[in-house]
C-alpha cells in the first residue's frame, strides 16, 4: 500500500491528521486482514474508529461471525460510523470513549488496532496500557502511526524553502504551547512501547507518504493552505506562536508569488513515513 497524498499538505497541518478517512483502500484492508488475521467468532476492537472507514471496509470480507467494535471520543464520528455501518448492512458496536480509559475488561478481543490516533494523545503510554489490557493473551496489536517530527519538504523557490522552516517551526511550537507534543514522533517508537506494555513486537511495516508538484499548482492550493494556517493561527494559545504563525503566512504568500513566477520550472516535494507495528500480546 502506497497512501494517496493528493490532499495531504505539511505546510498546511501539523499531523497527519486526516490520513484514515483520505488513504483508506482496498490494499490497507487486505493488509489489516493479513495483519489481525480475523477468524469466524474473533472479536476486534478499533481504537479511535472515525467515521467507521475500517468497520466498512472489513465488513465487506464476509467473515461469519466477526464481531467488531469501535470507539471514538468524538460523539459525531461515532454517530457517522453507526451510520456508515447500517447503511452497508453490517452489524457493528460503536460507543463513544476515549483510548486512555477503555469500557471494556480485560482481555475481551482478539485483536485491537489503531490507525492514526496516538499521534494526537498526550499520554500514550495509557492507550497502549489499555490496548494491551483489552487484548487476549496471544492476541494481536496493531498500531499505524507517522513520525510528524520528521518529515521531508523540497521547494525550488527560496520563500518556498523557508516556508518549509517556518511550517516546522511554527507547527512545533504550536504543539509544545498546547501541551500535545508528546505523541507527535510516535511512529517510530511503537515496538518500544509495546514491549513496555506487554505487547512482543513482532515486525514493523513502513509506508511512504509523498506528494510532488511540478509545474504551477493550481491558484486555490495557496488559497486553501493560508486559509488551513490562518485558522491554526487565529487559535494559538500564546501570542508568540500567534506572531510565529503570522510571520509564516507572510512567507506563505511570497511563496506564492516565486512559484508564480517560476511557471513551469516550479518544483515543490513532500514525503513523510507512516510505522505500522504488529505486536503479540504476552501471556
Amino acid at each position: 500500500m502506497i497512501p494517496s497524498a493528493s490532499d495531504i499538505d505539511i505546510l498546511a497541518s501539523p499531523t497527519l491528521k486526516y490520513l484514515r478517512e483520505r488513504w483508506w483502500d482496498d490494499a490497507f484492508t487486505k493488509f489489516l486482514a493479513e495483519t489481525l488475521r480475523p477468524r469466524a467468532g474473533n472479536r476486534i476492537l478499533d481504537v479511535g474508529c472515525g467515521e467507521g472507514v475500517a468497520e466498512v471496509q472489513i465488513g465487506r470480507l464476509h467473515i461469519s461471525q466477526l464481531e467488531l467494535f469501535g470507539v471514538d471520543l468524538i460523539v459525531e464520528r461515532v454517530m457517522i460510523a453507526r451510520s456508515e455501518a447500517a447503511a452497508h448492512n453490517q452489524r457493528v458496536g460503536f460507543a463513544t470513549a476515549d483510548a486512555r480509559a477503555l469500557p471494556f475488561r480485560d482481555r475481551t478481543f482478539d485483536s485491537t488496532f489503531c490507525v492514526a490516533v496516538l499521534q494526537h494523545l498526550s499520554d500514550v503510554d495509557a492507550a497502549v496500557r489499555e490496548c494491551a489490557r483489552v487484548t487476549v493473551p496471544g492476541g494481536r496489536v496493531l498500531a499505524v502511526e507517522p513520525d510528524n517530527t520528521a518529515r521531508y519538504g523540497y521547494a525550488s523557490t527560496p520563500a518556498g524553502q523557508q516556508a518549509f522552516e517556518l511550517a516546522a517551526r511554527f507547527f512545533a511550537e504550536l504543539a509544545a504551547a498546547r501541551g500535545d507534543s508528546a505523541g507527535l514522533a510516535v511512529g517510530p517508537r511503537l515496538p518500544l512501547l509495546f514491549a513496555q506494555h506487554g505487547i512482543e513486537p513482532m515486525a514493523v511495516r513502513l509506508f511512504p507518504v509523498s506528494r510532488a508538484q511540478l509545474g504551477l499548482p493550481p491558484a486555490d492550493l495557496w488559497t486553501e493552505r493560508r486559509a488551513a494556517v490562518a485558522r491554526v493561527v487565529e487559535n494559538a494559545p500564546t501570542p508568540e506562536t500567534r506572531a510565529l504563525g503570522r510571520d509564516y503566512l507572510e512567507t506563505l504568500h511570497a511563496y506564492a508569488r516565486e512559484a508564480q513566477q517560476a511557471g513551469s520550472t516550479f518544483v515543490e516535494i513532500q514525503n513523510t513515513m507512516l510505522f505500522a507495528t504488529l505486536g503479540q500480546k504476552s501471556p
